[in-house]
């Protein structure tokens, strides 16, 4: 099995949609095994409800997520900073500068900036999903099928 990082931060704009989903989903996957985490730039209220509606399919629970920024962060000790917005890559830099810490970018499609029926909404928020389980799945190759 590949060696797991001890801590991944996921981070995007607003810690409501992208970002909280990616935390869900390797959690999910790896348990206790590593400390997951997530924030945004310019955090939101709350978590996006399209977002919590998609994850409780799956049976995951966001309803309690409470969106953070950086400097809101316990411990900014990550081994591994996963970008999921190019702004929150550029801060995702400066928080890895002079530290020995690994910067991955995904671009991943911002499933709100979706307009239509609420079927259609979900499903965007669906897609992006199964894409960020995907992504997880190819970053960490000796997860698939284990935890779910």
């Amino acid at each position: 099995m590949a060696t797991l990082p001890d801590a991944v931060l996921f981070a995007c704009n607003l810690n409501r949609v992208r970002s909280p989903v990616a935390a869900a989903l390797l959690r999910q996957r790896l348990g206790a095994r590593v400390f997951v985490d997530s924030c945004g730039l310019k955090p939101a209220d709350s978590v996006d409800p399209f977002a919590a509606a998609v994850m409780a399919e799956v049976g995951l629970d966001l309803s309690g997520h409470q969106p953070k920024g950086f400097d809101e962060l316990e411990d900014d000790s990550f081994d591994l900073v996963i970008s999921l917005t190019p702004e929150a890559h550029h801060r995702a830099g400066e928080l890895g500068r002079g530290r020995a810490v690994e910067l991955e970018y995904w671009p991943i499609y911002d499933p709100t900036l979706e307009v239509g029926s609420r079927e259609q909404r979900l499903t965007a928020f669906r897609n992006l999903r199964a894409e960020l389980g995907r992504r997880l799945d190819a970053r960490f190759p000796a997860l698939q099928g284990f935890g779910g």
